[in-house]
């Protein structure tokens, strides 16, 4: 029997640029746990971005198919697969192999578990027509919820385990989102979805438009760093000691010494950006106001359910952050359009995807 192809879009080599469509095996070697997914639509993420300029922190397993943030048709079940069927709607975790033996995993925070490796860069993602793919990282798909939603439940969990697990954002807080990239108007909805009282948004002149989709999100205000001086917006509020919780979704370490001078005594921090940049200043304010720093990294189980079923509520939907859908062949241009600003989130839809 002839081997079957498909489309995928694949970073071949540690190297600026080295991606590239091409036609690959579609996969054969199903595990007894594992489904054929029939990609629907993927989301590109910044990590993404970054392995195409090959500027990415982490470890890449090249060459490897990009695209973590997907979901689609099953229609292909392995052995041992007992809950998913084919022709089920699923949307997809991220961690696409876990150890499952270690504490992490056996408390339900196998996203932090030593041997994790995630689609799209330690294993092949979802940048292609089909993908492999274990059923406990499966999420049904509710009917009234259309494909390209879908693939951006991964991103709407990153926001809620920073916003509303790790920072524990509650009904009245004042809030700082510092960086209006996916994440942070993600986590902007998100706190206001926890019930702030108050929500600010920072970003640089060149975020001009994703700050005016800010406001349309509901920010309280808008701020241009460099044009104003976030950390002072945050204190002139109120009793001008500062937030109660402050977002860093940009990642650069001068975004976090912005957040330890906005934020108050006994304040928290919720870092969710990355950023390799070395500090070049004093912690001390941390330890003289007792502010806590929180990292928030990926997500797990329980909070995909309670985004899908923010989804199926329709009190969450991600899609006003959207371009336009691309084919897989121009995802190029997907690319393209976040790195120049033109879109806020680009969503991949394959020519063999089904419909929504």
């Amino acid at each position: 029997m002839a081997t079957r192809s498909m489309a995928a879009v694949v970073h071949y080599e540690l190297r600026n640029g080295a991606v590239e469509l091409r036609e690959v095996p579609v996969p054969t070697d199903l595990a007894d746990d594992e489904v054929l997914l029939e990609t629907g639509a993927v989301g590109v993420c910044g990590s993404d971005i970054h392995q195409y300029h090959n500027t990415q922190s982490w470890a890449v397993h090249v060459p490897v198919i990009l695209g973590h943030e997907f979901c689609g048709t099953i229609v292909q079940v392995g052995k041992q697969v007992k809950e998913f069927r084919e022709g089920d709607r699923v949307t997809s975790e991220t961690a696409a192999r876990i150890c499952g033996r270690c504490i992490l995993c056996r408390t339900g925070e196998y996203n932090l578990c030593p041997e994790r490796r995630g689609f799209g860069y330690g294993l092949n993602g979802a940048m292609a027509d089909y993908v492999k793919v274990p059923e406990r990282c499966l999420h049904r798909l509710p009917d009234a919820v259309p494909l390209e939603m879908g693939a951006l439940t991964e991103p709407c969990c990153v926001a809620y385990n920073a916003t509303c697990v790790k920072a524990q954002v509650r009904p009245g807080d004042a809030v700082l989102v510092l960086g209006p990239g996916t994440i942070g108007l993600l986590c902007l909805t998100m706190a206001r979805l926890s019930g702030a009282g108050w929500v600010g948004i920072a970003g640089l002149k060149q975020d001009e438009r994703r700050l005016a989709v800010a406001k349309s999100l509901g920010a309280d205000r808008a701020i241009i760093i460099g044009e104003e001086d976030a950390a002072q917006v945050a204190r002139s509020r109120g009793d001008g000691l500062g937030v109660d919780v402050v977002v860093d979704a940009a990642g650069h370490s001068s975004a976090l010494a912005i957040a330890l001078a906005a934020v108050r005594p006994n304040g928290q921090i919720a870092k969710v950006g990355w950023g390799p940049q070395p500090l070049d200043f004093s912690l001390d304010s941390l330890v003289q106001r007792a502010v806590r720093i929180q990292g928030s990294f990926s997500h797990n189980y329980p909070i995909w359910e309670k985004v899908i079923g923010l989804f199926a509520s329709g009190r969450l939907d991600p899609r006003p952050l959207m371009g336009p859908i691309q084919p897989l062949t121009r995802w190029q241009v997907a690319f393209e359009n976040m790195i120049g600003g033109e879109v806020i989130k680009s969503v991949l839809r394959p020519e063999k995807a089904s419909g929504s």
